[in-house]
């Protein structure tokens, strides 16, 4: 019985094998984790599909793998080798891809990101008669460019080769002093996604300020009321109540099918820092859900998030996503890359109190935040992202007015 890497996330498409919990000749039970593997969103474990024993381990810890590659094989229990082939014909064909005589792991593995396969689809190219020249023989998009232009070899200019012998030199005699670390598992995948999402999708980003100083007033008096709700879960609100009125901004593009897709539900994506790099849990049909339930499911997907306990469920499904880096400190603006296949993103900046000219041309002390705006200019134009900002900074500026659009 093969056991393979199966799809545990949305998009998915490789993950890195973290730590292995069996070993060859070991008896296991249904259901008991076999392996624990790291994806650019969590860590998660694939179960054994029945009781069994283990025959072999067919990758190593530290690798990364696709999709679809076998992992380990093991024996289910019960399993009598003499009757194979008697009456178990007809129950075996399922595995009988696996005992074939052409294996498909021995088969050559193509490594290539999703957009690079679809850049040599759209141009006609077997992406199998391209020599890759990335990390375990990774193919690159630059590796089917030149594989289009006639060329699949990679020329060093000389001044560049003189350049690669003078690092070469430097680094012969600064080794010890050097230090790096691994790049893999979650900060990897989190890199390539970002390449991802960044050639697929034109990013345009815009800036704005909003006065937060009525809705931190309103926390503190609901505070002194012993209700705690965070600014983040006024701010999810907001978006939600923006995007029923700019559902542009909830959408997807394809392309392909030449077609933009309205999605109804507003799952908000929440980017949550930790040791282990960038995850975004979501909280699912903000549009239904009061400031409480989402400050009570933010702080949930939080502590969750810390713990490395999200689950699959907890992470897919996103349509929009916000980054709060505020509460860092520091940042006065950003230009965030959207979460692929979504279409927008918005980050919120610290919060600094400045003197404000008010409509009476009067100096006051307000309490002012920026915000950075990421959109795919496919979809939406700046004049659209302006509108949607703006709409956005009414209610958080009156948070009253946002209560009128609750009720």
């Amino acid at each position: 019985m093969e056991v393979k890497l199966h799809d545990i996330g949305e998009g998915m498409t490789e993950a890195h094998v973290s730590h292995f919990f069996v070993k060859a000749g070991d008896s296991v039970k249904a259901d008991q984790p076999l392996v624990e593997v790291q994806t650019d969103k969590m860590t998660a474990e694939i179960p054994s599909p029945s009781a069994g024993t283990i025959k072999e381990i067919l990758v190593s810890e530290g690798t990364t793998i696709e999709v679809g590659t076998v992992v380990l094989l093991m024996e289910a229990a019960g399993y009598k080798p003499e009757e194979k082939g008697k009456k178990a014909e007809p129950v075996s064909a399922a595995v009988s891809m696996s005992s074939a005589p052409a294996a498909p792991r021995n088969r050559k593995r193509i490594l290539a990101s999703p957009y690079t396969r679809k850049i040599a689809r759209e141009n006609g190219v077997d992406i199998t008669e391209i020599e890759g020249t990335g990390a375990a023989g990774r193919i690159t998009d630059e590796d089917v460019t030149r594989f289009i232009e006639g060329s699949n070899t990679v020329q060093t200019q000389p001044a560049e080769k003189e350049m690669e012998d003078q690092a070469t030199e430097t680094n012969q005699g600064t080794a010890e002093s050097q230090e790096s670390i691994p790049f893999r598992g979650r900060r990897k995948q989190i890199g390539m996604k970002m390449k991802s999402s960044l050639m697929t999708i034109p990013h345009c980003t815009h800036f704005e300020e909003i006065d937060v100083t009525n809705l931190m007033e309103l926390r503190s008096q609901l505070k002194r009321a012993d209700t705690n709700i965070s600014a983040s879960a006024f701010f999810v609100k907001a978006l939600s109540l923006a995007l029923k009125e700019f559902p542009i901004f909830n959408s997807r593009v394809d392309e392909e099918k030449e077609q933009i897709t309205f999605i109804r539900e507003h799952h908000i994506g929440v980017a949550t820092d930790t040791e282990e790099g960038l995850i975004v849990p979501v909280v699912k049909n903000v549009e239904n859900k009061s400031l409480k339930a989402i400050h009570s499911e933010m702080k949930e997907y939080t502590l969750k998030a810390k713990e490395n306990k999200l689950t699959s469920k907890d992470v897919t499904g996103g349509t929009f996503t916000i980054s709060n880096v505020g509460p860092m400190g520091g940042s006065i603006g950003a230009t965030p890359i959207i979460n692929y296949p979504e279409v927008a993103l918005v980050s919120f900046h610290k919060t600094k109190k400045r003197p404000m000219v008010n409509d009476d041309d009067e100096i006051v002390i307000r309490s002012m935040m920026n915000i950075s705006m990421s959109f795919d200019h496919r979809a939406a134009d700046g004049a659209t992202a302006v509108a949607f900002t703006n709409w956005f900074a009414e209610l958080i500026e009156n948070p009253n007015l946002m209560i009128v659009e609750l009720i």
